[in-house]
């Protein structure tokens, strides 16, 4: 017997907020480089659908949500929300809560260089990982309003796959 959900294929999406949809679209598609598919909204309701569907207020409104594709690897369901109070800080990764986008990339030198001629906010060199991950390298930057992504490259492997009987998925390789 199995275990798990059925009919798991993967990821096939990752969504989240920002705070100004127009300027994430600029950033995810004119320094990242994804595509714009679709945009819906604003929803507006005036019942408690927000809160038993989504755990929000009831009456949050959703402005306007879009969906991008980025290469190879779940797609990016952005969101932009009134929401009713104060709406609360972008969470660090230490937070719960807290989270990144790792994207891959062949050539991180390459990539750094990219994102610093971009003005993006780069945090420090990259590091080479150890143990487990050795032959990786990875370094974080910040979008404009301050939500962490990664940077991650091993164009050679990770440590662990010489004696593991199942590998992470590898962006790069996607059919295996």
């Amino acid at each position: 017997m199995s275990t798990g959900l059925p009919g798991l294929r993967g990821t096939e999406h990752i969504g989240f907020t920002v705070p100004d949809l127009e300027q994430a679209e600029r950033f995810f598609v004119d320094v990242i480089g994804c595509e714009k598919v679709y945009t819906l909204g604003p929803f507006v309701r005036d019942d408690d659908w927000m809160l038993e569907h989504m755990n929000n207020h009831p009456r949050t409104i959703m402005r306007e949500l879009r969906f991008f594709r980025c290469k190879f690897g779940p797609n990016f369901e952005i969101f932009q929300y009134e929401s009713f109070g104060e709406p609360a800080p972008q969470p660090k990764n230490s937070d719960i809560g807290g989270h990144h986008l790792g994207f891959y990339v062949d050539d991180m030198d390459l990539a750094v260089e990219y994102l610093l001629s971009k003005g993006v906010q780069v945090l420090g060199e990259p590091t080479f990982s150890r143990n487990a991950s050795e032959g990786q390298r990875w370094v974080y930057f910040l979008t404009p309003w301050g939500m962490q992504l990664e940077l991650v490259s091993f164009p050679n492997g990770k440590a662990y796959e010489k004696d593991s009987p199942i590998l992470l998925w590898h962006p790069a390789f996607p059919e295996k």
